[in-house]
């Protein structure tokens, strides 16, 4: 279990460390300051391995097991902020919980969190810290992300940790009437975040900016 003292942080986990990093989003063009304030607030060291604690509040990915890594900062800001760009919404799907991390954060932006993972030891380790951290409006599922959480859908919004070569047709077709999708497409070596907002019938692609991530892939394990 996760103790107070963990969750607070000492020395490089301090609350001064994590606000350095708040500036360093702040410089780089991140303007939503209740994002920031989460972020700040948010234990980041409590979603990775004690020997890399010491390194939580970089801004930069870092492994997390089962070949998965942990977004960086920048990009979870980044793209929970387009996410919300519009104003508050009251769901939301997660398609790769990973860590956990982006869950906590959009744990507490959004009222509704739907998170799904395919890796299982993943899934169940995020499950565990999330609930003893205390983030209460999450549910998970086991499942192929790619296929989404239909069953709870429609989503207001969608945000995708991981990278497919094309964007899924069922992740687009469980968003909302005028819900909107937060996705990196490509291959290992050229990626997009892309933006996908849905009118109606249609849908409407914008890419913000180049990006990272592991691939999308099908299945669970």
């Amino acid at each position: 279990m996760t103790s107070d003292l963990d969750l607070k942080g000492i020395g490089m986990t301090s609350q001064r460390t994590r606000s350095r990093l708040v500036e360093r989003l702040r410089e780089q063009g991140i303007l939503n300051e209740h994002i920031l304030d989460v972020i700040s607030e948010t234990p980041r060291h409590a979603f990775v391995d004690e020997a890399l604690a010491h390194r939580a509040y970089e801004d930069t990915a870092l492994p997390i097991g089962f070949k998965q890594t942990i977004s960086q900062p920048y990009i979870v800001a980044r793209m929970t902020e387009a996410l919300l760009a519009d104003g508050p919404i009251e769901n939301v799907l997660e398609v790769g919980t990973g860590s956990g991390y982006q869950t906590a954060v959009l744990s507490r932006l959004v009222p509704k969190v739907y998170t799904v993972e395919r890796i299982s030891g993943l899934l169940n380790r995020a499950k565990e810290l999330l609930a003893t951290i205390g983030y209460r409006n999450i549910q998970f599922k086991h499942a192929d992300g790619g296929m989404g959480w239909p069953e709870r859908g429609p989503f207001d919004a969608i945000i995708v940790t991981a990278s497919p070569r094309v964007i899924p047709e069922a992740l687009i077709e469980q968003l909302s009437p005028t819900g909107r999708m937060l996705v990196p497409v490509g291959e290992a070596r050229h990626q997009e975040l892309v933006l996908v907002q849905r009118n109606g019938d249609e849908v409407e692609q914008q890419v913000l900016e180049a990006v990272r991530f592991v691939p999308l892939l099908s299945g669970k394990s």
